[in-house]
């Protein structure tokens, strides 16, 4: 039994499971004692009278440090499935086709709660795209959801979907297992999984990352060395786990942009056993190595770091997340708070807990940014004066947990950002109190 106590304010989490450890590594796991098949992958007769079935998450012939793959050994192969029929879904939009054009203005948006009931699935709501599924980029959404997904599940075959709560638990239900989920703690689920998530607290709120790219990975320390920052044995991919209730299912499919439903039979989580390095996995940031500098200046940003989608030019991500969680400030005679700056990286944040540094009042938890390529962007006129002005002594930030999504490519909001969402259209203001100052 892993158990995990409280995160960010919420009550005590516990999970009735065994967790398996290791970003990327190899796991193998049966809920039935024999289920998985001694030294082949697709004997002729699978044992316990299962069918095996190959999910892959890369090449078949890229190379072996970064196929991806897991064998699923289970009940009934996911072809059973009937025929696909569009589903409507005005708010959950992909690709730079569906955005918006708009100024080179910095964004900013209140939280969000949906104005009617619905599931997770119901509750997605894109702020920002880029890119195309198929051909890389990605989608930065909200979710609020009111109920559970129950008899539903999800196939995202667009994309891989990082799920971070703010408010509310989640259980997610995989093909390869459950994973309970609470604010403080992150969830991603691989392409083409099917998946579903139940709320542990009545509703849930939080962000999700839709990754059309490279799947996300550890990135490189370099002169870091061998430790720090996410670490590997930290990120927990779920053990065997089936439902054998019998009943109709409904499966949505994300497929070349567009939502589809279908009806089964019977359950899409039925695997009985599994073994491979393509799984869901939970993180929870408080195990994050946080390195920042112990003399003066700032590292860059990019020591925050937790996952990364590589593009076809080395170090410039088709996305990268970003963690900035509680540390210690020790810099002498340095401006502590993010510098002002132009970034050829488009940045969106959101704030899960507590106050970000850079805006003391105006970000709230639940909330959004956007600061697009080359938009100008950096503390507001009362972080700056605080800053400026205060005697600098080792400070702990704390109670605090902000992230990013960056990504190569400029990201488009979409109507519904610009219209529906709490956007602050006054969110500019906040830099008219920068006042000339210069004295030669």
């Amino acid at each position: 039994m892993s158990k995990f106590g409280a995160h960010m304010g919420t009550t005590e989490l516990i999970t009735e499971l065994t967790y398996l450890t290791g970003f990327g590594n190899q796991h193998s796991s049966e809920a039935v004692a024999g289920a998985l098949p001694i030294g082949r992958n697709s004997p002729q007769r699978a044992p316990h009278g299962l069918y095996a079935e190959l999910l892959s998450g890369s090449a078949f012939t890229a190379p072996r440090a970064a196929n991806q793959r897991t064998w699923l050994y289970r009940r009934r192969p996911s072809v059973v499935v009937g025929g696909y029929a569009p589903l409507a879904h005005a708010g959950w939009k992909t690709g730079a086709a569906q955005g918006e054009h708009a100024p080179p203005d910095p964004l900013r948006w209140g939280p969000w709660l949906a104005a009617t009931e619905g599931d997770f699935v119901d509750g997605l709501r894109s702020y920002a795209v880029n890119g195309e599924p198929g051909l890389g980029g990605m989608a930065a959404l909200a979710y609020a959801a009111t109920r559970d997904m129950g008899r539903r599940a999800l196939v995202n075959a667009d994309a891989e979907m990082l799920i971070v709560p703010q408010q509310g638990r989640l259980r997610l239900t995989t093909e390869l297992g459950r994973l309970d989920v609470a604010p403080g703690m992150i969830a991603l689920v691989p392409r083409g999984l099917a998946f579903k998530v139940d709320l542990l607290d009545g509703s849930a709120r939080g962000y999700v990352c839709e990754n059309h790219g490279a799947a996300f990975r550890l990135p490189e320390l370099g002169p870091i060395g061998s430790n720090g920052l996410a670490n590997p044995r930290d990120f927990e991919a779920p053990v065997a786990w089936f439902d054998g209730a019998a009943g109709e299912y409904e499966v949505v499919k994300r497929y070349g942009g567009r939502l589809w439903r279908a009806t089964q039979g019977h359950s899409p989580f039925n695997v009985v056993a599994w073994h491979g390095n393509l799984a869901p996995y939970r993180w929870d940031t408080a195990r994050f190595m946080a390195i920042n500098t112990v003399s003066f200046d700032h590292p860059d940003p990019s020591i925050f770091t937790v996952l990364t989608s590589p593009s076809d030019t080395p170090g410039w991500a088709n996305v990268d997340f970003v963690i900035f969680p509680p540390r210690w400030m020790v810099a002498e005679d340095t401006f502590r708070p993010p510098w002002y700056h132009r970034n050829v990286m488009s940045e969106f944040m959101g704030l899960v807990l507590g106050q970000y540094d850079a805006k003391p009042e105006g970000f709230k938890p639940g909330g959004a940014s956007l600061h697009n390529s080359y938009v100008p962007h950096g503390p507001d006129s009362e972080a700056f004066d605080k800053a400026s002005g205060a005697h600098l002594q080792p400070h702990k930030l704390d109670h605090t947990l902000a992230f990013m999504f960056e990504t190569r490519w400029p990201l488009l909001p979409t109507a519904w950002a610009l219209s529906d969402a709490p956007l602050e259209t006054s969110y500019a203001d906040c830099w008219q109190g920068l006042k000339d100052d210069f004295n030669a």
